[in-house]
């Protein structure tokens, strides 16, 4: 009986090893899986999810693993080959649209110089100004086209406080014309970065030109050393939801309608291919957008 008894014993000891040391290459292999996954994701190869376990049920569970990644790199592709797509699309039109625009230009320039009257002369002030708006957001499709294209960045060494400066002052009259007298803070010390001059310069001042579009009458400019760029203005025409789409590519506030809804959309991609990055808060009737640059020399 105690034979019997023993034998029993050492079986479910056996058997016990057996699930512990199945449990554990189960869980070796989901951990491997879910790793293999999450690479596949992020690095967009071809190659498929395989493992080393030859269980049945996670080999189905990689199998079903593995669809699914087909699907996503399907409609990854589709997006893609969509994407470009439409920023040909608006490189073409926006070059096409220029060339009827300059000569629409050139003939309002010349019907100004006649004899009009003052009707005739308050019509010609909404063509113009109509036309300038188209004219302005057929440059603006242009340039987001370019940036989109990922052009070549020549990263040089920039002091943030210089341009900040250079971009308010740019403005100045813009902000006197609308009553703003910004509230600027900008520390004395350097704050250094290695960026593209230029592109940056476009930054700041689309940014401005978003405070021109939404501020009530204010803002302030802040520069930390930290390398973080803040602008503030009261804009009670929006809320949470609106300064969250602020971002989305033409997207405008019906107090914006003379906007491209490109501005913002470009600052952030301008940003972002310089190892940037940007985001808009909304409380208390404020408007803030930061913008930051961490790369430190």
């Amino acid at each position: 009986m105690e034979i019997w008894l023993w034998a029993l014993v050492g079986f479910l000891f056996i058997l016990v090893l057996l699930l512990a040391g199945k449990i554990v290459l189960f869980r070796k292999a989901a951990r491997e899986l879910a790793e293999s996954f999450a690479d596949r994701l992020i690095t967009g190869t071809n190659t498929l999810l395989d493992l080393p376990c030859r269980d049945k049920e996670m080999l189905r569970l990689a199998h079903s693993l593995n669809m699914q990644l087909r699907k996503l790199r399907e409609e990854r592709h589709r997006f893609c080959q969509g994407d470009a797509e439409l920023k040909h699309a608006i490189m073409n039109i926006s070059h096409d649209l220029r060339t009827p625009l300059t000569a629409i230009c050139g003939y309002l320039d010349l019907l100004k110089r006649e004899e009009l009257t003052e009707e005739a002369k308050r019509y010609l002030s909404v063509i113009e100004n109509r036309t300038t708006v188209l004219k302005q957001l057929t440059e603006e499709l242009f340039s987001y086209s370019i940036i989109l294209s990922a052009a070549e960045i020549k990263k040089e060494t920039v002091v943030l406080n210089d341009v900040l400066e250079e971009g308010l002052a740019a403005y100045y009259a813009a902000f006197r014309q609308r009553n703003i007298t910004p509230e600027i803070h900008i520390p004395e010390k350097k704050v250094v970065r290695q960026l593209d001059r230029k592109l940056l310069s476009r930054i700041v001042a689309n940014l401005l030109s978003n405070v021109l579009k939404y501020s009530d009458g204010d803002l302030e400019v802040l520069l930390e050393e930290t390398g973080e760029i803040v602008f503030i203005n009261t804009a009670s025409q929006l809320d949470e939801i609106l300064a969250g789409r602020l971002f989305d590519r033409f997207y405008t506030v019906e107090t914006g309608r003379n906007a491209t809804g490109l501005g913002l959309s470009i600052a952030r991609t301008l940003a972002e291919q310089m190892g940037g990055r940007m985001k808009a808060q909304y409380r208390d009737g404020k408007l803030m957008i930061y913008l930051q640059f961490l790369n430190e020399i």
